[in-house]
């Protein structure tokens, strides 16, 4: 009876333990991907709601140092498989939204909508640009951002990228990258819309749909 109970206290402390520590991450990640997961930095990815297979795949090549960033290997450096699992599992749930804080500058959409289209993006990242499985949602991520890797995938400099976003992007003119990073940037996962344009001076700005 004693080595049962003393096996059970072994294992509640443990998952206490582990919990804390999960905690713990969820706490550093915050600190850049925002509270809700949704980035309050134009230079750093939103992480909330994306698909779950595509954050444990990212934590784990940040922690194998196959994709670099000082930063990020500081949070993951040491990590365990089910730790990530948690992590991925927790934020893959929260609700993604528009982080932008101007309005959709019409032009910008429609040239962006029209590209996206032409290189079939909603057949990877679907129509309503969430996401699955290892791919990531585009809608909704910060601008600057998406802006940056989508260069970075054209020009090969994306470390433990995916190929046919490399070969996808190959030619892609920066304008052209500018006006899909504005589109997706604005568009609403939640509601599968396309952000609204910016009124004119006379009746005052229009935010983006969330």
């Amino acid at each position: 009876m004693l080595l049962r109970n003393a096996g059970r206290w072994a294992w509640l402390i443990a998952l206490f333990i582990s919990g804390a520590v999960a905690q713990e991450r969820v706490q550093l990640c915050a600190a850049c991907h925002g509270a809700d997961g949704n980035s309050t930095n134009p230079e750093v990815p939103s992480i909330a709601g994306q698909p779950k297979l595509f954050l444990e795949n990212q934590l784990i090549l940040y922690r194998e140092e196959l994709r670099r960033s000082d930063q990020m290997l500081a949070v993951v450096k040491g990590i365990r498989d089910p730790e990530i699992i948690k992590l991925a599992e927790h934020f893959s749930k929260l609700p993604a939204k528009s982080m932008e804080g101007t309005p959709a500058q019409a032009a910008l959409v429609k040239q962006g909508r029209a590209k996206a289209k032409e290189l079939r993006c909603g057949v990877c990242h679907l129509s309503d640009f969430s996401g699955q499985k290892q791919v990531p949602r585009l809608a909704a991520q910060r601008e600057l951002y998406l802006d940056r890797e989508m260069r970075a995938y054209r020009d090969g400099k994306r470390a433990g990228g995916d190929t046919i976003m490399a070969a996808a992007l190959y030619g892609v003119s920066d304008a052209d990258i500018k006006a899909l990073a504005h589109f997706l940037s604005r568009f609403s996962p939640a509601a599968g819309a396309s952000p609204a344009p910016a009124r004119s001076a006379t009746k005052g700005p229009s935010a983006a749909p969330k």
